[in-house]
């Protein structure tokens, strides 16, 4: 942590405990070529991009004494590519359903989309035509826990994201025999599933009683989109890469889940 500090999203040493193995057992297979260790620690690597995702703010406003968009985008970028931030999240993820006495992966999940407006520097070519913005695609376990993300142009359908976010899952997790969605997702996601040995069942709303009623299921991951929002970063889309935008949730997931694990909680803003 050096003499500066602490903003309310750094990583305390307990959390630090949780995610730093990880991330030095990647440094060591990562050697840099000159011998050099780099002028900033992995540590407030993650402090900024944790910084980033809570406040929402630019590169160029990153604070001066947290490492510059230079050192803090290299890593964000390098570890979105070699596919180091999903392996910390679902190393982690698998450790918080072991604590909360569940097999390390499940057998179900829960799918939802949300969309999200984009910002005006956003290429049009990845959102939509008649919405300029994206949709975010959740699987996530009965705990909360995300299972798989894929982020979309606005235009997509529900159905498709459905689908890739299937494929995603039987892929990493095929312990998954059933997936529980809304109305919007159609038929052929059935189908689909089916194929994919996944059961997949439809949840709708009830129409019959008034105001907001929570819906058996498919609450869990309204609650976890809730959640994401916190994270300033992701209440829009300023990335002009979806997998930027993939990343980004699963930097924020990972920071709930560091919290879960060690029992702490970062103050809101509000």
């Amino acid at each position: 942590m050096g003499e500066r500090k602490a903003y309310p999203s750094d990583l305390t040493d307990e959390q630090w405990a949780v995610v730093g193995p990880f991330l030095e057992a990647w440094k060591g297979k990562h050697p840099s070529v000159s011998g050099h260790a780099g002028r900033y620690s992995l540590r407030e690597i993650v402090n900024a991009i944790f910084y980033q995702n809570r406040t929402g703010c630019q590169w160029a406003y990153l604070p001066h004494d947290l490492p510059p968009k230079s050192a803090t985008y290299y890593y964000f970028a390098l570890w979105r590519d070699d596919g180091t931030d999903q392996a910390i999240h679902d190393l982690l993820r698998c450790q918080a359903r072991e604590k909360a006495g569940r097999r390390e992966d499940p057998s179900a999940i829960i799918m939802d989309t949300q969309s999200v407006r984009a910002a005006n520097h956003v290429p049009a070519a990845t959102t939509g035509k008649k919405v300029p913005g994206r949709k975010r695609g959740l699987a996530v376990d009965a705990l909360g826990l995300i299972i798989a993300v894929v982020v979309t142009a606005a235009s997509v359908t529900d159905t498709a994201i459905g689908v890739r976010l299937l494929d995603k899952v039987v892929e990493h997790t095929p312990t998954v025999t059933r997936a529980w969605v809304d109305a919007g997702f159609k038929h052929d996601l059935g189908i689909h599933g089916a194929v994919l040995g996944v059961d997949v069942e439809v949840v709708k709303r009830s129409d019959s009683r008034p105001g907001f009623v929570p819906i058996a299921k498919r609450w869990v991951v309204e609650q976890v989109n809730g959640t994401l929002m916190l994270h300033r970063r992701l209440a829009r889309e300023y990335e002009s890469r979806p997998e930027s935008s993939v990343s980004r949730t699963l930097w924020a997931s990972t920071a709930n889940l560091v919290r879960r694990l060690t029992g702490t909680s970062t103050p809101s803003w509000r």
